[in-house]
């Protein structure tokens, strides 16, 4: 029985330092070794400790739920979706006391509000909100929860209120193996607990966020900051973010933060919740009959929404695959009028149950496009969406590989070449300036050009023939191409195409082999060693080496004049240790000679906006990154004061 115990405590210290603190300290073999040592101990004295991590497994499926009623009431909150909104609930809390307190901010989680009930430690209950007075009694499910504290250091009666969700990650992971794929962590957190099977609420791996305290006797809390401390004090898994503000700016700044942040979060949120932080002040504002007076749950906008998918088109990539792409009833999503949606394969369609005609379920992440994540409801008018038989671009036969189907034409199918070109341009391979997928279209239908090869020995005379080209656009546009000759091993790897080999991987690539005559003559066993790498990524290296109609486009690239060198390294300067973003048009430099100037001032160079990055230079028609910057509070400056900066570096 004492090395039970120890066993125990030690087990359950483990878990919450790997699942709480997020710093493990032993190996999951060490704890798997103590756990199994656990489980034998149990078997032989017939007997398990109430709080025993065997016990998060899940037991025997429910019959029913129970009701549950609440020692106190659990009360929605008031939603603001405008500043208008949040200023009107500030200026109500100044009229009601005169001067407005500090308050709190957190994060919202969009999961399923829960409240678990201590008593001399231990848990003795756990329920759903419901109705707000009575619940369901999902002490079992809630048990399975690793984030769940079985026994805590209070040893009065309490409740401690939150939010069951299912992290992204554990949701991607589920969705792996599923029959039937979840459709959002949101409903796949209140579909988990309200199972009258808890085994199946173990399976998605659920966590507890604690945010407020309910019911207490023996303790007594003053404000909101002594609610948290308590909290994380006893143990719970508490959200990151607890700000205090001072006033509407504050507040306002904070939201445009979390808002900017929130997709880069592993579970979802839907708002920020703000309270008065001091206890006897909210005991003065009081209650509406829905809602407290001293609480505001700011709502973003929805990263999902649902509409009518009307057809599926076969779009051809520049490696020969054949993607699905779903066309939707237009609807607004984040502020954005939603057209389209990726499906990822066909494997993805079955699973997923989606046919053209039913209404499904959209999300948005960033300027990412939307994603399908599932069927909301079908209709009459459902009907399955068909495998590709032949390629939509060229009519070629297609072929099955996997889950992916291919267009067997790979030398004359307009897509992929179009897309080829687009690809060996773009800034992160060969950064041919002025160039675009317009660009390659206009190029591939009027001027024939069908190969990378084809780029350096265009002519001005060629370009001018093209609409929207004039002398200044045509020559920068040589110019760019004449430029692109010297760019690093790397860049080129990049720009090659080359199947599952990105950025990273090229770089990983330049690193090991030096040069290309090495690269071509390296085995699948001495790529496949590489970090990150595996058997199907060099098989599609050396595969790429050995074909040759390949071999004669390195050939060709190589004669019309492209040289490898030596990337730059970062210098000291002005720019160091910061990260700067460019947006919008330069008319002083080019945006590749910037971005050098950067780096050569100990500067590094970001595409996108996020929280590390430190400086975004706007030129003019800058957009949704200068836009982000705003909201993040980043620093702005345009071009002439970038080129001060510059020029006083010396």
């Amino acid at each position: 029985m004492e090395r039970m115990l120890e066993l125990v405590n030690l087990l359950n210290r483990y878990a919450y330092e790997y699942y709480v603190l997020d710093a493990p300290t032993v190996s999951d073999a060490e704890y798997d070794k103590l756990y199994d040592e656990l489980v034998a101990l149990e078997k032989e004295l017939c007997f398990v400790l109430p709080d025993s991590p065997t016990q998060r497994v899940g037991g025997e499926t429910l019959k029913e739920f129970a009701p549950y009623k609440h020692r106190e009431r659990l009360y929605s909150l008031d939603k603001a979706k405008s500043k208008e909104e949040l200023e009107a609930f500030f200026a109500r809390l100044v009229k009601q006391l005169g001067t407005l307190p500090e308050m709190t901010l957190e994060h919202k989680f969009d999961g399923l509000t829960l409240s678990l009930t201590y008593k001399g430690g231990e848990l003795i209950k756990g329920a759903t909100r419901g109705d707000g007075e009575t619940g369901e009694d999902v002490t079992e499910q809630i048990r399975t929860i690793r984030t769940v504290p079985l026994k805590i250091d209070f040893k009065g009666l309490i409740e401690v209120q939150g939010e069951g969700i299912m992290r992204w990650s554990a949701f991607n992971e589920y969705n792996k193996t599923a029959d039937v794929p979840l459709k959002n962590p949101r409903n796949a957190a209140a579909g988990a607990i309200r199972n009258l099977d808890p085994r199946e609420t173990a399976r998605r791996k659920l966590d507890f966020f604690a945010y407020n305290i309910g019911y207490h006797e023996g303790i007594r809390f003053d404000s909101q900051r002594d609610m948290r401390e308590f909290i994380v004090d006893n143990g719970f898994l508490v959200g990151k973010r607890f700000d205090i503000i001072k006033g509407i700016d504050d507040a306002e700044k904070k939201l445009a933060e979390i808002d900017a942040e929130r997709e880069s979060l592993d579970y979802l949120i839907d708002g920020a919740v703000i309270k008065v932080d001091k206890v006897a002040l909210r005991e003065e504002l009081g209650y509406t009959e829905k809602f407290p007076r001293w609480a505001l749950a700011y709502k973003f906008a929805a990263t999902e929404t649902t509409t009518i998918l009307k057809e599926v088109r076969w779009q051809v990539s520049r490696t020969s695959k054949l993607n699905p792409l779903a066309v939707l009833e237009p609807v607004d999503l984040m502020g954005v009028t939603v057209k389209h949606a990726t499906l990822n394969n066909y494997a993805d369609i079955l699973k997923k149950g989606v046919k053209i005609g039913s209404r499904v379920l959209i999300r948005r992440s960033n300027d990412v496009i939307p994603e399908i994540m599932g069927v909301y409801e079908h209709t009459s008018e459902s009907r399955d969406i068909l495998p590709p038989e032949v390629c939509p671009a060229c009519g070629a036969p297609v072929r099955k590989d996997g889950v992916f189907y291919y267009c067997t034409n790979t030398v004359n199918c307009a897509p992929q070449i179009v897309a080829a070109l687009d690809h060996f341009a773009d800034k992160q391979c060969m950064d041919i300036e002025g160039f675009s997928e317009k660009t390659a279209e206009q190029l591939y239908n009027e001027l024939h050009v069908s190969s990378p090869v084809d780029l350096y020995s265009l002519k001005e005379e060629d370009l001018l023939e093209l609409d929207g080209f004039k002398e200044k656009k045509a020559r920068n546009l040589l110019d760019s191409v004449e430029r692109s000759k010297h760019a690093t091993l790397a860049r080129f790897i990049f720009a090659l195409g080359i199947p599952t080999i990105g950025k990273k991987a090229a770089k990983q690539l330049e690193s090991r082999f030096k040069t290309l005559d090495a690269l071509k003559a390296a085995t699948t066993e001495e790529i496949a060693a590489l970090d990150d790498f595996g058997e199907i990524t060099a098989n599609n290296v050396t595969g790429f080496f050995k074909d040759p109609d390949k071999l004669k486009l390195i050939d060709g690239l190589l004669a019309a004049g492209i040289e490898f060198e030596e990337e730059e390294e970062a210098g000291e300067g002005v720019f160091s240790g910061r990260t700067v973003v460019f947006t919008g048009a330069l008319t002083r430099y080019k945006r590749s000679e910037a971005q050098k100037i950067v780096r050569s001032l100990g500067g590094q160079v970001a595409d996108t906006v996020s929280k590390n990055v430190n400086l975004v230079v706007a030129g003019s028609d800058a957009g949704s990154k200068l836009d982000k910057a705003r909201k993040l509070g980043i620093e702005i400056i345009d071009e002439k004061k970038f080129a001060e900066i510059v020029d006083n570096s010396d």
